[in-house]
């Protein structure tokens, strides 16, 4: 770390009035605190970071009078054993660089940990042991690993032997008698050497990987094939949660709309888990030459695809066998989560990559042989689904999917607009030069298509609130967009310009962070947006854990603020 940086760190420190993600201050006078190991290690669990030895956070950053550096410093290093100490304090201890620093005319301790790799992981307190020592970092706190995120960090490059594995009391009887025959007929038109040299319908099921040698059921097999997979695993299936709002359990208001648990083998789960949210879709329709095209507001094949990828690539293991995949259907969005984080090396930056890991190779390999409807096998296993999914999200003048992967699980975001299918956005950048905020367009697009509206019919449709929908409203009027028949209650009226972009939340707090030179407030941020504040809460929050945005103070301060990390 420069001079420079280091001024510009505590700067930014001071202005948030506490640590963050990637900076711990620790005063550490005459030794090291006790707990500087759970930082060092939830650094090395996450994305490394800096620890700043020497200053008093309590007063305001300011350096530690009569600091012991030379004394912290070789405590530091003895318990990492660089020093030859016998029993080092970290287990699967990061790389770290340390160096002494003068700042405002004392010296500080400056060490930069590096993030450990993935094949070390998880780097815990000795003295803890793995399974309370182990620590991620999260906004300016450590905090403890889970029995699960530990276990993926333990298995984060190793295959799972979990789809292979048999289930115990199943048999051939627990097979779908139609799937099991489909498949087979498929393997012989394609004269695949799984069924060569014998007619025998056992072998060629044992080498398809469907049955164990001991002739029960492998979980693969069972979950590709079974009549009811659930009848031994009754929590494996894709729980579809239809929310009234922008958030779960939105106060005075019902728990959901609609809720479909689907069961079955894996194809026929993600086949109506598919069609349980596109019900509960808008669906746009335009005329094409001389017919008719209808469109769900998310293109069908984005959502197979992200539900089918959910489904297959979670983690199968005994500690995740409780837990469902959940795609929440919110005002906004189309949430769909799934246990178990990024495997084999799979980071965020090389998900589109176009190559293929798969931590359950033999569940992979029998669903991309069984078409179980028209739309056909619900994986294909050539690493093409991610881009499959930006390239029509794009192709439909949709935002990309957004993808969050935590340590033990995984999430895609697909942020919900019909009103902004190719079709529709080209005729939108005909009606006005004035950009227009997500809810005017989404209000103009119903005036459009309905030709008259009304504040209850686009409050019931949209779930946007009534105020908001008014103000559009009479914004709308403003430009002549719209004509008023009563209270309430509107017509379409046509006009000509052009539309700017519209900018998802994410982008928008980007924007208003990026061009303040001071920190920003959530009310400021929701002003000049023009979005909800509880859909900008939820993306801040993501933003913090991600290390992107800084606050300035603790959670439940309410003068805490926002800034882009620098």
């Amino acid at each position: 770390m420069t001079p420079e940086a280091l001024e510009s760190t505590v700067a930014r420190l001071r202005k948030q009035g506490c640590d963050d993600a990637q900076v711990e201050v620790k005063a550490c006078k005459s030794a090291l605190s006790k707990d500087i190991w759970e930082s060092v290690s939830a650094f090395g669990n996450t994305r490394g970071g800096t620890l700043i030895l020497g200053l008093e956070e309590n007063e305001g950053f300011k350096p530690v009078e009569g600091f012991d550096l030379n004394k912290v410093r070789d405590q530091f290093i003895s318990g990492l054993e660089d020093g030859g100490n016998a029993k080092p304090k970290i287990a699967n201890m990061p790389q770290y660089d340390l160096e002494r620093m003068d700042f405002e005319g004392a010296q500080v301790l400056v060490v930069e940990i590096a993030e450990v790799e993935p094949r070390f992981k998880p780097c815990y307190v000795q003295a803890r042991g793995l399974s309370n020592g182990a620590f991620k970092r999260v906004d300016d706190k450590d905090i403890k690993l889970s029995s699960t995120e530990i276990f993926e960090l333990k298995h984060l490059l190793e295959p799972s032997p979990a789809d292979r594995e048999a289930v115990g009391g199943s048999s051939q009887d627990d097979l779908d008698a139609t799937l099991t025959d489909r498949l087979l007929a498929r393997e012989k038109e394609r004269r695949s050497r799984a069924l060569r040299g014998t007619d025998d319908r056992n072998v060629h099921l044992k080498r398809l990987g469907v049955v164990t040698a001991s002739g029960t059921l492998s979980f693969a097999g069972l979950m590709s094939l079974g009549a009811y997979p659930q009848e031994f695993f009754p929590k494996l299936i894709v729980d579809v949660t239809v929310h009234p709002g922008i958030e779960k359990s939105e106060p005075d208001g019902p728990r959901f709309l609609d809720r479909v648990l689907c069961e079955g083998p894996i194809g026929e789960a993600v086949d109506e888990a598919v069609l349980a949210v596109a019900r509960n879709l808008r669906t746009y329709s335009y005329i094409e030459g001389t017919g008719r095209r209808d469109e769900l507001e998310i293109p069908r094949d984005v959502l197979r695809e992200a539900i089918a990828n959910a489904v297959i690539h979670r983690e199968y293991s005994s500690s995740f066998v409780g837990q469902a995949v959940s795609v929440d259907v919110f005002a906004d969005r189309v949430e769909i989560t799934n246990p178990g984080g990024l495997w084999g090396g799979k980071t965020l930056e090389t998900l589109g990559d176009g190559q293929s890991r798969c931590r359950n190779s033999s569940l992979m390999q029998l669903a991309s042989r069984i078409d179980y409807s028209a739309e056909g096998a619900p994986a294909e296993g050539q690493g093409s689904g991610v881009r499959l999914m930006i390239r029509e999200m794009q192709s439909h003048a949709l935002d990309e999917p957004r993808f969050e992967a935590g340590i033990d699980y995984f999430k895609v975001v697909l942020q919900r607009g019909g009103m902004e299918i190719a079709a529709n956005r080209e005729w939108m950048g005909t009606v006005t030069a004035r950009p227009l905020s997500s809810v005017e367009r989404t209000v103009l697009l119903e005036a459009r298509r309905e030709q008259a509206i009304s504040v209850k019919e686009l409050h019931r449709q949209l779930g946007y609130d009534s105020d908001e929908i008014r103000e559009a409203l009479k914004t709308l009027e403003g430009d002549g967009l719209i004509k008023p028949l009563s209270k309430d209650k509107y017509e379409f009226a046509n006009n000509s310009g052009r539309l700017s972009r519209s900018v998802s939340a994410r982008e928008a707090i980007l924007d208003v962070l990026g061009e303040s030179d001071e920190p920003v407030g959530m009310r400021d941020i929701e002003e000049k947006t023009g979005k909800k504040i509880a859909t900008l809460r939820a993306q801040m929050a993501r933003m913090v854990d991600e290390g992107i945005v800084v606050p300035t103070a603790p959670p439940t301060d309410q003068s805490r603020k926002y800034m882009l990390k620098r």
